[in-house]
């Protein structure tokens, strides 16, 4: 059976809300109608309920969430004479149960941003919210309409006594029957304090015992919890300055307990207009109170591991930062390493009972006063420490957590051993930096930890934070930059050693970048690989160096114009594994009318190590088109060069560790040796031989003496645009 949030809908209510909307209004009714002293039918006060469960949904459902929809419901419910206090239990039992399932979007408040578990999260929260909410509008409309009432006529039966004999009698008798049948305590003090008439209501919340109030004065009852200005709001009223005042006030009551109340004391004057009597009005508030405290507690506290949540941790963390008088803070941010590989094979039962023993474990280790441990959501915890001396407290604190995650953790009779990586943040509450900047500090600091290898905690450096908001940021602007032609291409040249003529030109891809300038391969091509943009960029460097190779075989009949006769053009790892790699090679070169010859594709050595057939089947069927394919960067991957004769490649380049010893003098006759037996092994499977990163002409002269077939290198050419190489000098390297 389909849950109610997923319920077709129909062409006029296409997602079924309002169909659901009916039902929860329909299940509230039938919960409330049987205690409600309304003159309505269930079905007209169904009705009457219909509009507000659509503001209760739309809060819940709002982008902007907003709880004053709530506060509105609870006003509703008084004025609909739902006044009996099981209409609120019933009604905030129904909205906890069945208003996320009915009236929310999917079972949560869905974001783009959001993860579904997040979002039922969320949706949680603010029902939660809107629970508080709606109790508060209920107790504030049903104590404002109660106490006007009650006051009005408690005022107007005291001021009758000066009255004549039969008009006292009347009063006297409507007060007796208000005074003893109000729901909320009603006493009368003179202006010393002393009690002169309690109503049941009032002896029942100080525990039942009438002497026991009528034996105390006013001024006995005071606590610990009073707000200052409660008694002087007292002293002003007996004096006649004031004629009313209300307060929140806590009472003791017999038996030693609290009692909360909402207290209103106002003053009852003579026919001279002089002071006479008080009159005080006390709503029992405790269970209201402990409701409140109770919803504030599930707003603030993970509920799976009972830790404190984002919410209240950011209100410490807020606290701390803007702390003054030398108060220091220190945050550490753990991530469990492999938590995703223990939640996918155990499934994630078991993986929260997981993070429940993690949890207890993290909240043994911060017991100091200032230290609290709070759970930001999946495997994201934090630890945080206050005081004057956190540069070496939240050391130690980190050093703790790894030694506690260090012991076995055993779920459904397995042993596990959790790691974890911590980043430290520490600094002065100064207020300088914001709760976000901290905590983007500490995520970057964490995530180098992991980097690292995990199992570690480092300190926050704020040139690597500069470095990983800078790589983020250029990882942000990676597709934008794409549309707007940000990018473009060097080449530098593949000199024939032989002769010193151009043999080729590899494509080198730049980035012309609004704010940083012009940014090297080094700086983007890992972030396009991570992001998997590098598939449409490769693609366009592609069509862009094999458009520049055919505008210069068109220009061979110019002597000014000719250029290489083979263009040399990168292929990344992920290029490699993406399906369409023939395709779009083969759609570039019939659209530009090269041929297949005049292009060589790089791919790395690490790239092919252990590579099986399926990754080099597209290798194969591009050489067999006639496409070269270059084994780049070889001697830096640790290959077995008896599995050179399986790939299909037709040039080896060689890494410029190997020419860097060729600069010295005398030249090691080791590093000659070696490159001699690579080129001597090329050939013999009959590879060409490039080098890379020739810079002096010595270099250049010791491998053509080895026997390479071509170089590349500053010593001819930085890499520069096409119609510079036309221009390149050859008179150095003949």
């Amino acid at each position: 059976m389909m849950a109610p949030s997923q319920a077709t809908g129909t062409a006029a209510d296409p997602d079924g809300l309002e169909d659901r909307l009916r039902r929860f209004a329909t299940i509230w009714s039938r919960a409330v109608f049987p205690v409600t002293a309304t003159s309505m039918t269930r079905p007209e006060f169904e009705e009457h309920l219909l509009p507000l469960a659509r503001e209760l949904s739309q809060a819940l459902r709002a982008r902007l969430f907003d709880a004053q929809a709530a506060h509105r419901v609870g006003t509703a419910l008084v004025d609909a004479h739902c006044t009996d206090p099981d209409a609120l239990s019933r009604t905030l039992g129904v909205v906890d149960s069945y208003l996320v399932l009915y009236c929310g979007m999917g079972g949560g408040v869905e974001r783009a941003d959001q993860t579904p578990e997040q979002s039922a999260e969320e949706s949680r929260a603010r029902c939660a919210r809107l629970q508080h909410t709606l109790a508060a509008g209920f107790a504030q409309r049903l104590r404002d309409r109660t106490l006007a009432e009650q006051e009005a006529v408690a005022r107007s039966s005291l001021t009758a006594r000066s009255d004549a004999a039969q008009a006292l009698h009347d009063t006297e008798t409507r007060f007796r029957a208000v005074f003893e049948g109000a729901a909320i305590g009603i006493g009368i003090f003179d202006l010393d304090g002393k009690v002169l008439e309690v109503n049941e209501t009032l002896t029942r919340m100080f525990g039942g015992l009438e002497h026991h109030v009528r034996g105390r004065k006013m001024t006995e009852w005071s606590h610990p919890e009073d707000r200052p200005h409660v008694w002087q709001l007292y002293r002003e009223l007996v004096r006649g300055d004031r004629d009313h005042y209300r307060v929140e006030k806590p009472f003791f009551r017999n038996d030693g307990t609290v009692l909360w109340t909402n207290l209103t004391v106002s003053l009852l004057r003579d026919p001279a207009g002089r002071p006479q009597y008080q009159l005080a009005l006390m709503e029992d508030t405790t269970e209201r109170r402990l409701l409140n405290l109770r919803l504030r507690y599930e707003a603030t506290h993970d509920a799976l591991t009972g830790l404190p949540n984002r919410t209240l941790f950011f209100e410490r963390l807020e606290k701390a930062l803007a702390a003054k008088d030398g108060a220091r803070f220190g945050l550490c941010y753990l991530d469990l390493d492999g938590f995703k590989a223990i939640n996918d094979s155990l499934g994630h039962a078991a993986g929260d009972r997981l993070l429940v023993e993690v949890a207890d474990r993290l909240q043994s280790c911060a017991t100091a006063p200032g230290e609290m441990v709070a759970r930001l959501g999946g495997d994201e915890f934090v630890a945080l420490t206050t005081g004057p001396d956190t540069q070496r407290e939240v050391d130690e604190l980190a050093a703790r957590i790894l030694s506690m995650l260090a012991s076995p953790i055993c779920v459904d009779g397995r042993e596990f051993t959790v790691r974890g990586s911590i980043g430290i943040v520490e600094g002065p509450g100064s207020g300088e930096r914001t709760t976000a900047e901290v905590l983007r500090s500490a995520d970057i600091t964490m995530y180098r930890a992991k980097s690292a290898g995990g199992n570690r905690y480092e300190l926050a450096d704020p040139e690597a934070d500069a470095r990983a908001i800078t790589r983020h940021g250029l990882t942000t602007a990676l597709p934008a930059a794409l549309e707007r032609g940000e990018f473009f291409i060097e080449y530098q040249p593949l000199v024939h050693l032989g002769d010193g003529s151009v043999h080729g030109a590899e494509a080198l891809v730049r980035w012309l970048h609004p704010q940083h300038g012009v940014l090297g391969p080094d700086r983007f091509i890992p972030l396009a690989e991570h992001t998997g943009l590098i598939v449409p960029l490769g693609r366009w460097v592609l069509q862009e160096a094999v458009r520049q190779a055919r505008f210069w075989q068109q220009g061979t009949h110019d002597k000014a114009a000719c250029g290489p006769l083979r263009i040399n053009v990168n292929l990344s790892p992920t290029q490699l594994h993406h399906p369409g790699l023939v395709a779009d090679t083969v759609d570039v070169l019939e659209r530009a009318g090269l041929e297949p010859g005049a292009l060589c594709l790089e791919v790395t050595e690490s790239a092919l190590i252990g590579a099986d057939e399926d990754l080099l089947k597209p290798l194969r069927q591009l050489a067999e088109m006639g496409v070269d394919i270059a084994l780049d960067d070889f001697g830096t991957g640790y290959s077995n060069l008896a599995n050179l004769r399986r790939l299909p490649v037709s040039v080896l380049k060689l890494d410029r560790s190997f020419t860097q010893g060729m600069q010295q003098h005398p030249v090691d006759p080791v590093d000659l040796k070696i490159v001699e037996g690579i080129v001597t092994l090329a050939h013999s499977l009959e590879l060409a031989v490039t080098v890379e990163g020739v810079e002096t002409g010595a270099q250049a002269e010791q491998l053509r003496e080895l026997g390479c077939d071509t170089a590349q290198g500053w010593y001819y050419a930085r890499p520069g645009p096409p119609d510079k190489l036309h221009a390149l000098s050859m008179a150095d390297a003949i």
